[in-house]
């Protein structure tokens, strides 16, 4: 219990013992020095930096930033299932970084759509509801040769076309390709 509620687990000090009959005995009292650290500092930030030529505003900025690029990550491994592969030459660690950033960037850019929509501004939950949407390649060969490729996107229900709407989205059309 203390184990999943780390943040509360310090204002208790929690001890298990064995009693005589084979049974727990759990005994418990509050830290009280800790309780009152955390009443008074309840919503308030303490940012400890060694950079002294930053205002307080610029400081609270860096810090927000850093927070939404941990957050980002955070994403890319939970969300999008991405996850960092460790690459021996430094053009593949950038083109790493590179998709990252693109899938935050589209990330925060589906978020504005969803706020915009009213929608909130998580779209975790209109992503999931949109993943069902497929898009295919069906391949023609033809006599001459060349093949003939075609883009098929699956047809949304009607509670996917209602979030595509609100979202001003709109699914590709079919689209053909003559490959030479």
């Amino acid at each position: 219990m203390l184990g999943k509620n780390s943040r509360e687990a310090k204002l208790f000090d929690v001890k298990v013992n064995k009693t005589d009959k084979n049974a727990a005995r759990i005994e418990w009292s509050k830290v009280e020095a800790t309780r009152d650290w955390t009443t008074l500092a309840a919503g308030c930030y303490l940012l400890r930096t060694n950079v002294a030529d930053w205002s307080d505003e610029e400081l609270w900025k860096a810090y927000i930033q850093i927070t939404e690029a941990e957050a980002a990550f955070r994403i890319h491994k939970r969300d999008l299932s991405i996850r960092p592969i460790w690459h021996p030459k430094e053009e593949r660690v950038l083109a790493q970084i590179f998709v990252c950033c693109l899938a935050y960037v589209l990330w925060k850019t589906l978020s504005q759509l969803c706020d915009k929509a009213g929608l909130g501004s998580e779209p975790r939950r209109v992503l999931a509801e949109l993943s069902d949407i497929r898009s295919m390649d069906v391949v023609l060969p033809t006599r001459p040769g060349p093949e003939i490729r075609t883009r098929c996107i699956s047809k949304p229900t009607d509670h996917q076309q209602i979030l595509l709407e609100k979202l001003r989205l709109k699914l590709p059309s079919k689209i053909i390709q003559k490959k030479m």
